[in-house]
């Protein structure tokens, strides 16, 4: 006699890591349900069960070795159809029903018809995807001799959202960011790549990655969500400023006195400058604009006070942040030749100096005031780092450059002194 048992079944660890993280948790939302047990079941290694009640329709639920297992839920055949055609079609790679039929039963563990499948792709047309096909005609005769057309439905494929170059657009925007730190550089990445299909993915395993210290500050998504929430709420914030030292660690900034520096700021708007993230906004304490690094923001907190408004500001022109117009005034970029130059810095540009140049900068012969720092750079680069830092930097190699730099220099000055202004 068949006995009742309600019991909860669990799929195989091999079965559960093989499926993508969305079937699993509808797998373990699943499976409770009240089954019958032939006596066969009670010494045997392996047996058949019938389901007798459950929300889900399963082929059968199987009893092996103390363990259940169970076939995928005829509910989820459109999800496990749609999945499959996320991840095993472009416009490149193509499948028939049938292709479909054999990776549902090979993978999702599922039999199901040709029309089943049929079915479900026209659903999933209906409810708004876009799956292209082909239609051919097949004439056939039917019992009576009489010619028949059936119209066959194949080479199915998903158009996906985004496009294999845009992805590998933003893929590279990302891996080029010095501001995102390398695990979350990673997990975007990985993210990105997961909107396309296999053959995608595997294209992206040949992008090289950028080295793992890329920026030393972690709390980048975290300033970013925090940032926004206070700009949205037009809300000033507080925070405390990081800033390199000579032993290439980020501190935090400190006054005079040795006591940290805390920024109470107006935010205005973020925005991405040479693959790093700034914030626009106004000191506090002070009437004019200002940009912040976000990398270089720790201990970030929203503040209950609005925002000082940007048109007040000096330099707004007592306009709103016309921000294409405020970035067209912020370039700096350049190409030519490499060089090794060797120049003398104050050393509260340490910062500046690893933001333009990197940490393969070469400190050496520090004295309290100064440094001297020995790079391989683009030279117009370093022509223009020494013009932005003119009264603190003073060019020693190469001996051309530094000639160049007193020749200008001198015309400078004589521009000024010819022309003072009583």
């Amino acid at each position: 006699m068949a006995e009742s048992y309600s019991v909860k079944a669990i799929l195989s660890a091999h079965k559960m890591n093989q499926m993508p993280l969305d079937r699993q948790i509808a797998y373990q939302g699943a499976f409770n349900f009240r089954f019958t047990r032939h006596p066969c079941t009670k010494n045997a290694p392996s047996c058949s069960v019938l389901l007798l009640q459950n929300e889900f329709q399963y082929d059968m639920i199987e009893i092996r070795g103390g363990m259940m297992f169970a076939k995928s839920p005829k509910k989820l055949i459109i999800m496990n159809i749609l999945d499959i055609l996320k991840r095993y079609t472009d416009e490149n790679h193509r499948l028939s029903q049938k292709e479909i039929q054999d990776i549902l039963e090979r993978e999702y563990d599922m039999t199901v018809e040709r029309k089943a499948v049929n079915r479900n792709l026209m659903n999933l047309i209906e409810f708004g995807y876009n799956i292209n096909y082909s239609e051919s005609v097949r004439i056939f005769k039917d019992n009576d001799g009489k010619e028949q057309e059936n119209v066959i439905l194949s080479d199915f494929y998903l158009e996906h959202e985004f496009t294999d170059s845009e992805l590998r657009l933003l893929i590279d925007s990302v891996l080029f960011s010095n501001h995102i730190p390398y695990k979350q550089d990673k997990e975007l990445v990985d993210k990105l790549a997961s909107l396309s299909n296999i053959y995608f993915k595997k294209r992206v395993n040949h992008i090289a990655r950028m080295p793992e210290d890329k920026t030393d500050n972690k709390q980048l998504f975290h300033n970013v969500e925090l940032l926004d929430e206070a700009i949205d709420k037009r809300r000033k914030v507080c925070f405390h400023y990081l800033e390199y030292h000579t032993d290439k660690k980020l501190h935090k900034r400190r006054n005079k006195n040795g006591k940290v520096r805390e920024y109470i700021i107006n935010p205005y708007q973020l925005v991405a400058k040479e693959g790093k993230y700034y914030l626009i906004c106004n000191y506090d304490k002070y009437d004019d604009i200002s940009n912040y690094r976000i990398d270089r923001i720790t201990d970030l907190e929203i503040l209950d006070e609005n925002i000082k408004p940007f048109d007040q500001l000096k330099g707004s022109d007592g306009r709103k942040l016309d921000l294409e117009e405020y970035m067209d005034k912020h370039v700096y970029m350049f190409s030519g030749e490499n060089v090794r130059a060797v120049f003398r810095a104050d050393k509260s540009l340490i910062s500046d100096i690893i933001d333009m140049f990197g940490k393969e900068v070469r400190f050496s012969e520090e004295t309290d005031d100064e440094i001297t720092v020995t790079v391989n750079v683009n030279e117009l680069a370093m022509e223009q780092f020494a013009k932005a830092f003119t009264p603190w930097i003073e060019v020693i190699k190469p001996v051309a450059l530094r000639e160049r730099m007193i020749k200008n220099l001198n015309k400078s000055l004589g521009k000024y002194m010819s022309n003072i202004v009583l």
